[in-house]
């Protein structure tokens, strides 16, 4: 606890002279500034401590001084409650809790050391969360899994109430990945992240697309579908591959933000996309089966086909309003992060799919509190089994 070269510093010595002048013995003193009881002994005999170096170290406004430490510890001798110590100071109470469990509780307390220890925590910079150790590797494990830094903060908080130390936040996890400096989880990770669009379609733009017979428009849906109270309500689309000749099919339930990947694999005509649409939703309980809002496509020539042979009406929505689909144009922003734009979607496997599918659902989603869409959709299924 001695400053460099082994010297006491002037405000160490002069609470070893308060400490004597309050009785205490030399031992006691040695041990709470860190020195031996002969050197205490010279100093109180002396008097010496004026031409000592000053500590340099003034804790912020709002945060406990050594005098005021220094009667944390008069009172933890005397035996005082730590509710009496907090109104002689005019301190909360669980401010001095805090400050004697950090200084190793009632008898290991020490004025001095707990100051010290003050000014190192104050010190800048200080060493960074995701320097190294579980929190780091977690957090690049799920940022591996295309997981986002608000995803993964919010997560940690949900799976570690009790620890503190495996909690960071979304900021941190992006300084870590884009501050100069930092960067201590792996630079090559930065490329996990969600990339937003650099510019948006015009909205008055203008798709050639010739209306499909038969259509119910979104303004036809039952109210019921609006706030996503009762499950079993699904919005789809497609995302095209490289020269838009590939495709894979997705369907978003917006209740739980469940989705299902439909295999393209031999084109994305009407007839391949109706066919695949109902074997997937098909597999579903009845009750989570309800209705259906897609994009004025023409792979959805064939709805009428669909809704015959399942039962589920299909609803479509206004052109050039993606919004009237929000849950699934979120999702297939998500999916992008596996299957970026140019990749020919005709070489992705079932198999692959079925892989992609279950990380988008085991991934937290904000919308749900943090629980997966996975875990959401379980819990809907039980109540309605």
């Amino acid at each position: 606890m001695q400053g460099k070269h082994g010297h006491l510093s002037r405000e160490q010595k002069q609470l070893a002279l308060r400490l004597h002048a309050k009785g205490w013995r030399l031992v006691d003193i040695a041990r709470e500034i860190g020195c031996t009881a002969p050197m205490v002994g010279i100093m109180v005999r002396t008097g010496r401590h004026v031409g000592a170096k000053p500590f340099g170290w003034e804790p912020r406004a709002g945060c406990l001084t050594l005098t005021e430490r220094e009667q944390i510890l008069a009172g933890l001798a005397r035996g005082l409650s730590l509710t009496a110590i907090a109104a002689q100071l005019g301190r909360a109470v669980s401010t001095i809790s805090r400050e004697v469990a950090r200084a190793g509780g009632r008898e290991e307390y020490s004025a001095w050391g707990a100051h010290e220890r003050a000014r190192a925590q104050a010190r800048r910079p200080k060493a960074f969360k995701l320097a190294a150790g579980r929190l780091a590797q977690e957090v690049a494990t799920r940022l591996e899994e295309l997981w986002s830094p608000q995803e993964i903060a919010a997560r940690l908080r949900l799976e570690h109430p009790g620890d503190p130390e495996m909690h960071v936040s979304h900021e941190t996890i992006y300084q870590s990945l884009f501050v100069q400096g930092r960067g201590e989880l792996r630079r090559e990770l930065a490329r996990c992240l969600r990339s937003g669009r650099t510019a948006r379609k015009p909205r008055t733009a203008v798709d050639g697309r010739g209306r499909i017979p038969g259509m119910v428009m979104i303004s036809d849906r039952p109210a019921e579908v609006e706030d996503r109270a009762v499950p079993g309500h699904w919005e789809g689309d497609l995302i095209l591959g490289e020269h838009s000749r590939s495709a894979v099919g997705t369907l978003v339930e917006r209740s739980t933000r469940l989705t299902l990947l439909l295999h393209l694999g031999q084109g994305k005509s009407a007839e391949h996309v109706e066919a695949a649409m109902r074997e997937a939703i098909t597999a579903l309980p009845v009750s989570l089966r309800r209705t259906i809002t897609w994009d004025q496509g023409a792979e959805m020539a064939k709805h009428a086909a669909f809704t015959a042979a399942t039962g589920i009406p299909i609803y479509f929505c206004d052109p050039h309003s993606p919004w009237q689909r929000g849950s699934n144009e979120n999702t297939n922003g998500l999916l992008r992060q596996y299957l970026p734009k140019g990749t020919d979607l005709s070489l992705v496997s079932r198999t692959e799919l079925n892989r992609i599918q279950d990380s988008l659902n085991g991934r937290p989603r904000k919308t749900l509190g943090y629980m997966t869409p996975s875990e959401k959709f379980a819990e809907l299924v039980a109540t309605t089994a």
